[in-house]
């Protein structure tokens, strides 16, 4: 099956400057969110706490339930709602307390909501518990997990390809992850190590199809030697788009699936992967190849200043 038919020569080269251009401004603008945000937005996961889903069986106002709990002098206290309006289910976070956080149970806040409601009010989903340093923790190995990985993809196209061809991929795999996380500071979305676990699905499936484009750049360097790299890249890019868009288009079928009718629970990590699929489809076309381009042209520059340079010292010799 092809979605693109044979023989399609799309000029992506044209954009060669322009596509890595929008990218930089929008990785610029990322940078920018996340430093007015003062950093990412980490959930209990990664800052540690305490977070408690409730579920009550009659609608009851987040000011109230806010005010009911806020009498157990907690601190950075957040109560928001969860999932559909009619099904009555509210968040409370409870953010880096300096008291123990195990003293702080599920049962003291429906105690407590209970007794303002009812015995019958309400029950409690689920509750999760992470201690500070063990937040830290957690928010030390997922960055460098992430770092791992792109270091780990570095060494092994290099080593399956050239460098050129490892340089576009791991820029166009940092670009990935940061814009990713740009999205998730633009929207003020919490991220815990669910979505840590969609940036390293990202990065993955991202290389995936800017080697299988890398591949067939390869092939056809070989058989069309004459040809200006540009073109061969271009060709390269064209012959492989159907396969592209048809992956791509189809994972991003089942990851709006998820995203719109998984719950709340996987939102977030169903919004990365959304995020990331376009971005990384984008990338593999408009960011790592100019990338490998770009490089080229900077050995031929450099070679024919030391060629320049040797002619004339043997001139002036």
């Amino acid at each position: 099956m092809e979605f693109i038919k044979a023989g399609t020569n799309f000029d992506f080269m044209r954009y060669k400057v322009v596509a890595p251009a929008v990218s930089g401004i929008v990785i610029l603008a990322s940078i920018f969110s996340l430093w007015v945000h003062g950093g990412p937005n980490y959930g209990i996961d990664f800052k540690g706490g305490i977070l408690i889903q409730l579920k009550f069986h009659q609608k009851v106002d987040v000011g109230e339930v806010r005010d009911v709990l806020s009498t157990l002098g907690l601190r950075n206290l957040v109560v928001q709602r969860f999932g559909l309006e009619e099904e009555h289910e509210y968040l409370v976070r409870v953010e880096q307390m300096e008291t123990d956080l195990d003293e702080l149970s599920g049962k003291i806040v429906e105690q407590a909501l209970k007794e303002r409601y009812g015995a019958e009010s309400l029950e409690v989903r689920r509750t999760e518990i992470v201690g500070p340093k063990v937040g830290a923790e957690l928010r030390r190995k997922g960055f460098l997990a992430v770092l791992y990985s792109i270091v780990g993809i570095l060494i092994y196209i290099t080593w399956r390809f050239e460098f050129r061809f490892a340089l576009g991929a791991v820029l166009a795999l940092v670009h990935d992850a940061l814009i990713t996380i740009g999205c998730f500071s633009f929207l003020n979305k919490e991220i815990n190590l669910p979505e840590v676990a969609a940036v390293l699905t990202v990065i993955g499936y991202s290389v995936n199809d800017t080697i299988v484009i890398f591949d067939r750049i390869r092939e056809n360097m070989r058989k069309i030697r004459r040809q200006a790299l540009d073109k061969v890249v271009n060709s390269s890019i064209n012959e492989t788009l159907s396969r592209t868009l048809l992956t791509s288009g189809t994972t991003l079928v089942v990851v709006v699936a998820l995203f719109f009718l998984g719950g709340p629970v996987i939102h977030n990590f169903a919004f990365a992967l959304m995020v990331g699929i376009v971005v990384g489809t984008y990338s593999s076309i408009c960011v790592a190849s100019p990338i490998v381009l770009f490089w080229d042209y900077a050995k031929e520059r450099l070679e024919k200043r030391r060629t320049q340079s040797a002619s004339a010292r043997k001139t002036a010799r």
